[in-house]
């Protein structure tokens, strides 16, 4: 079985975030989501919407996803890797090259970003309505 990592906030879920986590699920079996606390998103100066309870509510509802777990630090993706035998890490391509230090542990991964959609995008629609 192949397992797929993935980290994020997930705060304003939208279709790219959707689309992310399909196209990450069809790269193996099995896919988990490190999933942004509420203390480390301060630690990262983001406020976020929902607090993490309804962010991982969120996460855990879409059918590509098969585990959340919580990411409290930046230092924590390789015993992530370790812990869950991770074959593939993926992530956004706005994070390229930021993350092939995990390469010594497995396939490092980063996928166009879905035109046209963000968060920041969404948030901005929002506050010009």
């Amino acid at each position: 079985m192949k397992i797929v990592l993935t980290y994020g906030t997930f705060d304003v879920l939208h279709y790219g975030h959707i689309n992310l986590l399909k196209r990450a699920k069809k790269l193996g079996d099995y896919l988990v989501v490190g999933l942004s606390t509420d203390e480390f998103n301060k630690i990262k100066n983001k406020k976020a919407l929902y607090n993490f309870e309804q962010r991982k509510l969120m996460l855990e509802s879409i059918k590509y996803v098969d585990k959340v777990i919580p990411e409290e630090n930046w230092e924590q993706k390789i015993d992530d890797v370790k812990k869950f035998n991770v074959d593939i890490f993926v992530m956004g391509d706005d994070w390229s090259g930021k993350f092939d230090y995990l390469s010594k542990y497995c396939k490092v991964v980063y996928l166009d970003r879905t035109p046209n959609i963000s968060s920041t995008k969404v948030r901005e629609i929002l506050k010009s309505r």
